[in-house]
């Protein structure tokens, strides 16, 4: 049986038309009807390969006007929300767990802020440090919206950390993410292990489930960490 085209089908053959210069940058390429007869499959299915590659930078589409390929295409970088137990694993060290703090708190101006809350708008608060090979690897400090989380303040957080949780049984649409250096507070360096003024590397990152917010986090790691991705 013939499988049927998909829109990533069509979204991987675009990329390579564009790659092998088969549609040069600022050259118009072949209306959407067009492709839909010449590659076997519905309008609506080039649609949304067309879409997602203007959304990613490489077409430019205006309407009436028709999609061309952009002269300078802007990539994106996409980054997953990782589970840190994986992480842990992954580099192949035994992950462990403990939660520090749990309660409910109105939230400090920072975060309500980034959330686009009210003022002092009480949250779930969650600090937990994350281990490898029992020693100390990310510190989880986190904010929860319980009221756009169902589940979150009846979850045992002690088994399984925040960060695992909201992966597993929130559906996100949205966020942002900051990368950024930082030395070692008193605090900071008695919870992973490392003197005071210590280069850290810390991660701030927003959830959104549409227009709601879902969770603030900063995740702050033990000096010598390597984030690793790909492009």
């Amino acid at each position: 049986m013939t499988q049927p085209v998909t829109w990533q089908t069509i979204q991987n053959e675009a990329l390579r038309r564009i790659r092998e210069r088969e549609w040069k940058p600022g050259e118009m390429i072949p209306h959407e009807a067009d492709l839909a007869a010449e590659l076997g499959c519905a309008r609506a299915t080039v649609n949304r390969a067309l879409r997602e590659l203007a959304a990613a930078g490489f077409l430019e589409r205006r309407r009436k006007a028709g999609t061309r390929v952009a002269l300078n295409p802007v990539r994106k970088a996409t980054f997953d929300i990782p589970i840190i137990r994986r992480d842990v694993e992954g580099r192949g060290a035994v992950h462990g767990y403990r939660l520090l703090e749990r309660s409910s708190a109105p939230a400090p101006a920072p975060v309500t802020t980034k959330l686009r809350l009210p003022a002092r708008t009480r949250l779930l608060r969650v600090s937990a440090l994350h281990l490898a090979d029992g020693a100390p690897f990310c510190l989880e400090d986190r904010w929860v919206n319980p009221a756009a989380v169902p589940g979150i303040e009846a979850a045992d957080l002690s088994a399984v950390s925040a960060n695992e949780w909201l992966v597993r049984n929130v559906t996100l649409s949205g966020g942002g993410i900051e990368f950024f250096a930082m030395p070692a507070d008193a605090r900071l360096a008695a919870v992973l292990a490392c003197e005071e003024g210590a280069a850290l590397f810390a991660i701030d990152r927003t959830t959104w489930t549409g227009a709601t917010p879902i969770t603030a986090v900063r995740l702050t790691y033990a000096p010598g960490y390597r984030m690793v991705t790909a492009i």
